[in-house]
């Protein structure tokens, strides 16, 4: 029973100071609010939701010809009428414009028509319909190839039906007795198929079918559990200077005097850290909740024990540090930088899964890498609890790796 109430002795004495330090109160609660409004607004364009694809069409021949009634047909008039996912058609009226900004980079691609395009379709002799892209615009080349092909499979299909039909007129005109009559109403119809004019309104029919259409994310769903992990962790680490403090003024051997045991120091010490940590988890939660409308995935309760192995591992960590660290100097200086390194391998500065493999495999030796993507996974991913034990059991190997080490090499004397 004495054990216990050293125990909440201890802690409650540090969580009173931490609640009486207004600077720390500061930088470890509000401050970090200010990276995630700034990085959330950066990061705002990730995830956003597909961009309407726009597919350009020019031509070489002159006003009148069938491609300028080809490109009027297709040509989109009313962006707002077309459904969700459906591409614009845009004209672009100057060919030679159209292939210059493609040579500068402005433009990704076009279809272009080529001059003689209407005579080769007219006469029967064929044609050819170009796709002008960037190297790079792999997508683009893809659907505007893909536009091409519909263009003339149209027409192809339009030769085989004119063909059985003049075979059809033909056979029907020569058979006796010949009426004059009747071929002289039904030639214009003929010829004007034979000109080309479009059999129905549009040669061109698009349909569209999404499948698993990306939505756009709320950027505090990736950017604040990330600045949870980083920022409790360095408050944790941080605390590490406090323990070599008291250590160094002779307080802890002052306790040991007062007949408290150094287990009921350290887990004392451990209690009052882990408090602290929980303390900002509270406060990230409820604050990207109702500030930053965040949401914590399908499995909230995964969410928060995920958090609590953080707050136990940051905990653990710190007390490690400060057995050994020898001064509040290098105590100090040994959290900052481990803080920033974790952070920026572990991905609290960005999503891990969108950095480069390499950068992934670095991230897996440090314990912000795991808690990350476990979060990611359960907020952006809608996962399983089952989905991140891996994690779990990651974070959970840390803080006894860091916690065995701490209670080995814990010292209440500065010599």
């Amino acid at each position: 029973m004495t054990r216990l109430s050293h125990i909440w002795i201890i802690a409650a004495k540090d969580l009173r100071l931490f609640s009486r330090d207004r600077t720390a109160l500061f930088f470890n609660l509000l401050f970090p609010f200010l990276f995630v409004a700034l990085f959330g607004s950066i990061l705002s364009g990730f995830g956003s939701e597909d961009p309407r694809l726009e597919l350009h069409i020019a031509t070489q021949e002159e006003q009148g010809s069938l491609s300028h009634l080809l490109a009027r047909a297709i040509e989109t008039d009313d962006v707002s009428e077309l459904d969700p996912g459906e591409p614009v058609i845009v004209w672009d009226k100057d060919y030679s414009e159209a292939l210059r900004t493609v040579t500068d980079g402005t433009s990704e691609g076009f279809l272009a028509f080529p001059d003689g395009f209407t005579e080769g379709i007219s006469r029967g002799y064929g044609t050819r319909i170009e796709v002008v892209t960037d190297p790079d615009a792999t997508y683009l080349r893809a659907a505007l190839t893909s536009m091409a092909e519909a263009i003339a499979y149209q027409f192809g299909l339009q030769q085989v039906v004119r063909g059985s039909i003049t075979s059809l007129m033909m056979e029907s005109w020569l058979e006796p007795p010949v009426d004059a009559a009747r071929i002289a109403a039904e030639l214009p119809d003929y010829l004007a198929l034979q000109g080309g004019a479009p059999m129905r309104p549009s040669l061109v029919e698009y349909e569209v079918e999404e499948v698993g259409r990306v939505e756009a994310e709320e950027p505090a769903d990736y950017v604040v559990p990330g600045y949870l992990v980083m920022f409790v962790f360095m408050a944790a680490a941080s605390s590490a200077e406090m323990i070599v403090r008291e250590r160094r003024n002779h307080t802890l051997e002052r306790l040991l005097a007062a007949s408290v045991r150094r287990e009921s120091i350290v887990l004392g010490t451990f209690m009052g850290m882990a408090a602290k940590a929980l303390v900002q988890i509270v406060v990230f939660w409820t604050a990207g909740i109702l500030i930053f409308n965040m949401r914590l995935g399908q499995s909230p309760g995964a969410v928060i024990l995920l958090s609590l192995l953080m707050a136990v591992m940051s905990a653990a960590f710190a007390i490690m540090l400060a057995t050994l660290a020898r001064t509040e100097r290098s105590a100090a200086s040994i959290a900052t930088v481990t803080s920033l390194v974790f952070a920026a391998l572990g991905g609290c500065w960005w999503p891990l899964f969108i950095t480069p493999r390499w950068m992934q495999f670095l991230a897996k030796a440090t314990p912000h890498g795991w808690a990350t993507t476990g979060f990611n996974k359960l907020i952006l991913f809608s996962a399983e609890p089952s989905a991140v034990i891996p994690e779990m059991l990651a974070l959970t190997a840390f803080a006894v790796a860091f916690g065995v080490v701490a209670v080995v090499r814990f010292r209440t004397s500065a010599v």
